[in-house]
């Protein structure tokens, strides 16, 4: 007995037949020309034999999944590494949410059991089918894949083709890569990630290897975002390119590594890059910093400061001697601030030198030391060294121990202005941490003459907008009554193209300037602590970070919100 032609049909069709909606013909002729389920509905539709929206409330209402409009779904919110990229093409299947230790996908045929089986095994997690329309997820799906590789396109600006990569890849993941570091593909993939980050003003580049897929993100001001997502079988590739241009060891894999490489954009400009490796569970992990030189020279205007605090800062820097310390965490800028103010003093007449770990931005006309602490070039010693090559202005990466700390001080008692960085939260508190390093109180009262405090926070694009801020939130926030004149509006982010939907472009930093007066320097000499210190600075006008950061809320630089994110007290 010849077997029914309903029998090579999927279920989604038998069950369409069964139910009246299609014909025989039509189900044979559509399953004819598709190669899966989601190709027969859109074959289906594409033959107006039904609707995508007719299609997906018959699934719905037949099997008993939910129905979702993609229509109203945030995109910026979708776990998009949640599932393959190949994967998610080839069933046309998209991650919409994780549940606790469940993934919600959105899905055109909840009956095609082969789908489901293949991303709950590619994830490791249980899936909960959701139905959507087809041509809405074919869209958004082309487009969330269409996004991912845009960083994929040659310098040209021509399309570069994924399956360049991926014909790249090895067919055994764990096969030693290091013979093959120079593949055109891998090349020119590396060299369109780096241009992109430089144009788009990021300040790092993260190579991220993780179990089941391989992704790089960038720094944009301040926060990390995805934008590539190569095979992973190419990450020991990607990684040895990298360590050669970079001059690092590629057979050492086991141990962090640390070097430079230089990427020249033109004749006369060229951009420096820190690299760090780091062995992880699943591949070497590569940050890239972008060291622009342009950074530095973008004047002492362009960095934030208020007119008062610029005034005080240059009359500091401007002085024969004493000691100058800017404090903040990691990335908040500290180093081109120093370097602007080493840019002012940059002059035929002046011999400065500076003592780096490593030295970030190259200055013409500034001597500039990488310290080496394995062959024993310590912050210590260079110092020491500077202090024989007849110096006007020392500059010292960071202080971080008595040693250089007491030498430092030495050289600001005798005749050198000294610059440096420290690790600490405000002002008051680095007086304190000096003190506490061992450093005599007579010393630190009799050196330092000014310290400087700073973060960075986010500016607000041209799209911004004014919003409404309950006035007992203001007030909460810091600013007093007399502030809340109604002679200012605070402004909110928007969105645009131009800020990538962020609603930010740009940073500006946040200072606490505090000059050594006689009153705190006495403070300092009687062993009063960072409280009284700040009490006394107060008292004198020096306004604190979260003060400084309410005047840029006013002038509409930034955000309420992102003033009390950056200077949480």
């Amino acid at each position: 007995m010849a077997a029914s032609p309903q029998t090579a049909l999927s279920g989604l069709a038998r069950a369409l037949i069964q139910h009246g909606r299609i014909s025989d013909a039509d189900a044979a002729a559509c399953s004819a020309n598709s190669g899966g389920s989601a190709e027969f509905i859109l074959e289906l539709t594409k033959r107006n034999v039904l609707s995508a929206r007719d299609v997906a409330r018959f699934v719905s209402d037949t099997f008993g999944y939910p129905l979702l409009d993609l229509e109203a779904l945030d995109v910026s919110i979708l776990p998009r590494d949640a599932i393959d990229r190949k994967l998610m093409a080839k069933h046309l299947v998209l991650a919409l949410a994780k549940r606790s230790n469940r993934l919600v996908v959105a899905v055109a045929d909840p009956t095609n059991l082969r789908a489901i089986d293949e991303i709950r095994f590619q994830t490791g997690t249980p899936v909960d089918p959701v139905v959507v329309e087809i041509d809405r997820l074919k869209k958004l799906v082309d487009a969330l894949s269409e996004s991912t590789e845009q960083t994929l396109k040659d310098l040209t600006g021509e399309e570069f083709d994924m399956d360049l990569l991926e014909q790249e890849a090895p067919k055994d993941a764990t096969e030693d890569s290091s013979q093959e570091v120079d593949d055109a593909p891998v090349v020119r993939f590396i060299q369109k990630v780096l241009i992109d980050a430089i144009n788009e003003g990021a300040s790092d580049i993260h190579f991220e290897p993780y179990e089941k897929y391989y992704r790089i993100r960038v720094r944009t001001d301040g926060v990390l975002r995805e934008i590539a997502q190569p095979p992973l079988v190419l990450k020991e590739k990607i990684a040895a390119r990298i360590k050669v241009i970079s001059r690092l060891d590629i057979s050492e894999k086991r141990v962090p590594q640390d070097g430079r490489m230089k990427l020249a954009l033109s004749k006369n400009k060229s951009i420096d890059f820190r690299v760090s490796t780091l062995p992880t569970l699943h591949g070497e992990k590569i940050v890239m910093r972008i060291l622009d030189p342009t950074s530095a020279m973008l004047g002492i205007d362009a960095l934030g400061y208020d007119p008062d605090q610029k005034e005080a800062l240059l009359a500091a820097v401007e002085r024969p001697y004493g000691m100058v310390l800017v404090t903040g965490p990691t990335g908040s800028g500290k180093t081109v601030s120093l370097y602007t103010c080493l840019n002012l003093l940059n002059k035929a007449g002046v011999n400065i030198s500076t003592a780096e770990d490593p030295a970030e931005i190259n200055l013409p006309g500034i001597n500039q030391v990488n310290v080496n602490e394995k062959a024993g070039l310590t912050f210590a010693a260079a110092l020491r060294s500077f202090l024989r090559q007849d110096p006007d202005v020392i500059m010292v990466g960071e202080i971080r121990d008595l040693e250089t700390a007491e030498i430092a001080v030495k050289a600001a008692q005798t005749g050198h202005l000294v610059m440096s960085t420290l690790h600490t939260n405000d002002a008051p508190t680095t007086l304190e941490r000096l003190k506490n390093m061992g450093v005599a109180p007579f010393n630190i009262a009799s050196s330092v003459i000014m310290i400087t405090a700073q973060r960075l926070a986010r500016r607000l694009c041209t799209c911004k907008q004014p919003v409404d801020i309950p006035i007992e939130a203001l007030l909460e926030a810091g600013f007093n009554e007399a502030d809340l004149d109604g002679s200012w509006q605070p402004y909110g982010p928007v969105g645009c193209e131009r800020c990538k939907g962020s609603g930010y472009k740009g940073r500006v930093g946040i200072y606490q300037v505090m000059p050594i007066s006689e009153e705190i320097a006495h403070i300092i000499m009687t062993n009063g602590n960072s409280l009284e210190i700040a009490a006394q600075a107060q008292r004198e006008g020096v306004r604190d970070l979260r003060q400084s950061g309410l005047i840029k809320v006013r002038l509409g630089v930034t955000s309420l919100t992102e003033v009390l994110a950056t200077t949480n007290e």
